[in-house]
């Protein structure tokens, strides 16, 4: 009996036990609740936030879906679909662009559109922040587009994705006609290059070494003749 109570208090002597110090289970630093390796331990949470939906999240870029177009693919277990979409964007103070995005679903196509939109924006200069400075005619491919401006309440006079690009870009007066293909894509290529050839007084002047109120006073000079023919 002497020999098996002996045995039970070597069984149970410091450091070999199960509840002794630094083996345990809830030891420190390796239980599942130790500082810096259990779950309810502190997390990082420094880094910046996440923004899901960065369409919306600026709220001076304006976009509009022009168009989407549903593809099907045939494959051995049926039909696979696919969607594209294009999609213009602007801030409405003379910044606009234009892009084409590809996928499985509709909201990721209409994302990647976007993307690529606020990728390629260019800059049009505007005559007093609402309209052209001068009628320009653009054209790619099959698509033919004239732009002509206006005088203060005419309103946008445009019709399908040429809207969609005005409206974004900020313009109030202006009027345009289609000439070629009715084809969305042709249509707003075709208006990004007459924008594109759209120039100010500023940038006239400074290319021919002339004053800006040399060529506003051309301007006036022009319209006034127009008027009276």
């Amino acid at each position: 009996m002497a020999r098996e109570r002996t045995g039970q208090r070597e069984r149970s002597g410091p450091g070999q036990g199960r509840s002794g110090p630094g083996q345990g289970r809830s030891g420190p630093g390796q239980g599942r609740s130790g500082p810096g390796q259990g779950r309810s331990g502190p997390r990082d949470r420094s880094g910046p936030p996440r923004d899901r939906d960065e369409t919306r999240g600026d709220g001076e870029i304006v976009d509009k879906l022009v168009h989407i177009n549903r593809v099907a693919k045939v494959v051995k277990g049926g039909r696979r679909f696919g969607f594209a979409a294009l999609v213009v964007v602007g801030d409405q103070r003379g910044r606009v662009g234009f892009g084409h995005g590809k996928a499985r679903e509709v909201p990721e196509a209409i994302r990647k559109a976007t993307d690529a939109a606020k990728r390629g924006m260019i800059r049009v200069p505007l005559r007093e922040g609402r309209t052209l400075h001068h009628d320009v005619k653009g054209r790619h491919g099959a698509g033919k587009v004239v732009l002509r401006a206006a005088p203060a309440g005419t309103g946008i006079i445009a019709g399908g994705p040429m809207r969609a690009v005005f409206e974004t870009l900020g313009v109030q007066d202006i009027v345009a006609k289609s000439l070629g293909t009715a084809n969305p894509y042709n249509m707003v290529r075709a208006t990004f290059d007459a924008l594109k050839h759209e120039d100010s007084p500023r940038s006239v002047a400074a290319r021919r070494g002339l004053k800006v109120s040399a060529i506003q006073a051309r301007r006036r000079d022009a319209d006034t003749t127009t008027a009276e023919a």
